[in-house]
């Protein structure tokens, strides 16, 4: 039953995300330093720095604590 729920949990949080997607599709530019620039859709954008988030939560979240002496 868990499992169904789990699965049924994943596919709302799919659709919610495809229809983000498809609502935020225009472009933006994305501005680097030295004059440098790329323009890219809003949900590609948003999906790249919540994945970069995500990641570096997860790669400080597992380290152990150092003791002190």
């Amino acid at each position: 039953m868990m499992n169904l729920l789990a699965w049924l949990l994943r596919i709302v949080v799919f659709v919610i995300l495809a229809v983000f997607a498809s609502k935020n599709s225009q472009p933006i530019m994305l501005q680097y330093y030295l004059d440098q620039s790329i323009e890219l859709p809003l949900s590609v954008a948003l999906l790249i720095f919540f994945t970069l988030g995500t990641l570096i939560t997860l790669l400080f979240a597992r380290r152990s604590p150092r003791s002190s002496k």
